[in-house]
């Protein structure tokens, strides 16, 4: 899935929505200490109050909110896994029956709690729905009536979520106009903040690939590894931040310690214009980066010596795989920032040409090539010609 799939899916999350049709909500109540469902309901998601209709669809907008290979991850279901989540969420996408989709659910999350226990109770909570998207408008001077051409899919989605306990508070009765202390005993649900949370099956140019399942970490370049191959059984994956760590060792593996800032600047210009160039043309498939593109991107932001042997030795030593493939858009940084004990400068990856760092007087300097007039607290710095 990529930025614009995810964006479809999660704008639909509202009230009276033609586009989604939400069926059974599930919500499982697990116990801290022992990792048992302690109570679980299942009910049409339309018989629920408008106010909790409402809370949790930002609570399931939420799970699909944050940024690919950081925050959300699709991920790959690992083949011959007896018992897999994968069969288990088709079939439960598939069940007519309540209790068997309510069956298939409970087990998913005996695997949750399997071997973890909590500091809190949890909340887990299945939906299943349709997602219906237009896939051809219909002609306005048609004699035909009816709604444009749509492709309608099933899918699940869950959220985990912890709950809080209550804290105590002062009321005021209107009654008797008399402040009161006053001891709230039922637990709150934290519906702002899900600990993670997956969409089933995942979802590219409107086609639903069951082989694959988006992943909602609790926090930012933090997926739990338990879960993605314990509970839901799918391959390990790197983050974006790995990544692109794993790519800036590469280069210093082949370049060395030093370099000009024009060749780092080349470096990420080529490689935000393949990603430009991909979102231009809508191309649904992340471009990727192997040894060979590094190679040639390498070349043409002018290093030297550079050859595809050398290129794959350093892959081999830090991924310890010369086929590895990086996600282009994950290498190119929104900002670089420069410190010094002096100032911190950040600027932008393409902007990284217009610093040198030089020599003068025997000093080291750090040199801005700026086009405008500098400014410092309202007054304009006098120009020195050296």
């Amino acid at each position: 899935m990529n930025k614009k799939d995810i964006a479809n899916i999660r704008k639909q999350f509202k009230l009276d929505n033609y586009n989604l049709k939400l069926g059974e909500i599930f919500n499982v109540y697990v116990k801290k200490e022992t990792g048992e469902v302690y109570h679980h309901v299942s009910q049409p998601f339309e018989m629920l109050e408008q106010e909790a209709q409402e809370l949790f669809l930002d609570n399931f907008k939420k799970v699909l909110t944050g940024q690919l290979d950081a925050k959300l991850f699709e991920l790959k279901f690992q083949p011959d896994i007896e018992g897999s989540t994968q069969t288990i969420l088709y079939e439960g996408l598939q069940a007519d029956i309540t209790d068997d989709w309510k069956e298939n659910m409970l087990s998913i999350v005996k695997k949750m709690f399997a071997q973890s226990a909590n500091e809190f109770d949890t909340v887990v909570t299945f939906i299943r729905g349709e997602y219906r998207k237009a896939s051809k408008k219909r002609e306005l001077d048609s004699e035909l009536g009816g709604d444009d051409e749509v492709y309608a899919s099933k899918f699940i989605l869950c959220s985990v979520n912890k709950t809080d306990q209550p804290k105590r508070a002062l009321t005021f009765d209107y009654i008797e106009k008399q402040f009161k202390s006053h001891h709230f005993l039922d637990p709150i649900i934290n519906l702002a903040s899900p600990l993670s949370g997956f969409l089933f099956p995942a979802f590219t140019d409107n086609a639903a690939d069951v082989n694959h399942i988006l992943y909602c970490a609790g926090k930012v370049n933090q997926p739990d590894g338990r879960f993605i191959e314990e509970v839901l059984n799918c391959e390990e994956i790197m983050t974006a931040k790995e990544d692109k760590d794993c790519f800036e060792l590469i280069l210093k593996n082949v370049i060395g310690d030093e370099v000009d800032s024009k060749v780092i600047s080349n470096v990420y210009e080529e490689i935000d214009r393949r990603v430009q160039e991909n979102e231009e043309m809508e191309e649904s498939e992340v471009p990727k980066l192997d040894s060979r593109d590094v190679e040639h991107i390498l070349t043409a932001s002018g290093v030297e010596n550079v050859d595809s042997a050398k290129v794959e030795h350093a892959f081999k030593a830090i991924i310890s795989d010369e086929k590895h493939e990086f996600k282009a858009s994950s290498l190119v940084p929104k900002s670089i920032k420069i410190n010094t004990k002096i100032a911190d400068v950040t600027v932008n990856p393409k902007d990284l040409k217009n610093i040198k760092y030089i020599t003068y007087n025997g000093k080291k300097c750090l040199l801005l090539e700026v086009d405008e007039d500098v400014v410092v607290e309202g007054f304009r710095l006098e120009s020195e010609v050296l």
